[in-house]
């Protein structure tokens, strides 16, 4: 057993004790999202690759943003379906970017809007150099209240975790 499979098993095992699910492989297939709620009971810590992003049913829609000049096309799952996986349910879902920066979601945005978690934008895969390697987007062009700043600031890119309080 090499030192980085007996980490990464080490690291399973707990994760499992602590009743948190853990879906990323080795190196081959990186962490790119983790999921916490600290205040729930029991203790809820996902961390899940992009090939299991990729397993929840996928959302695609076209939809003007304020980050480019024409529609765009995003694809990805469903924020409700991710939470959903996680077994993570609260009040408020603190975003937080590869950056650090941070946004603050209702967590009732997730289930009265149909929020992605895109990782494909107009058919190509998000890199960090190009607001991914995943992007909260509302479906703005779907409602008119979703045009607005309030939900523009929460359309966090380089998104990296979700705590969920």
């Amino acid at each position: 057993m090499t030192f980085d499979t007996h980490w990464a098993r080490l690291a399973l095992a707990f994760s499992v004790c602590l009743g948190g699910i853990t879906v990323a492989h080795a190196q081959s297939d990186p962490v790119v999202l983790t999921i916490t709620a600290p205040k729930a009971a029991p203790l809820v810590a996902a961390s899940f690759n992009m090939k299991f992003l990729k397993s929840l049913p996928q959302q695609t829609f076209v939809t003007q943003t304020p980050w480019y000049k024409d529609p765009v096309k995003f694809t990805g799952p469903l924020l409700r379906d991710v939470l959903a996986a996680a077994k993570a349910k609260g009040e408020v879902i603190n975003a937080v970017a590869l950056d650090d920066y941070q946004a603050k979601i209702p967590f009732s945005d997730a289930t009265d809007y149909d929020v992605i978690m895109a990782h494909q934008m107009d058919g190509k895969t998000l890199t960090a150099k190009d607001k991914g390697p995943l992007f909260v987007v509302y479906p703005y062009d779907s409602k008119a209240e979703l045009q607005a700043v309030r939900f523009y600031e929460r359309s966090i890119w380089q998104l990296k975790a979700l705590r969920v309080e």
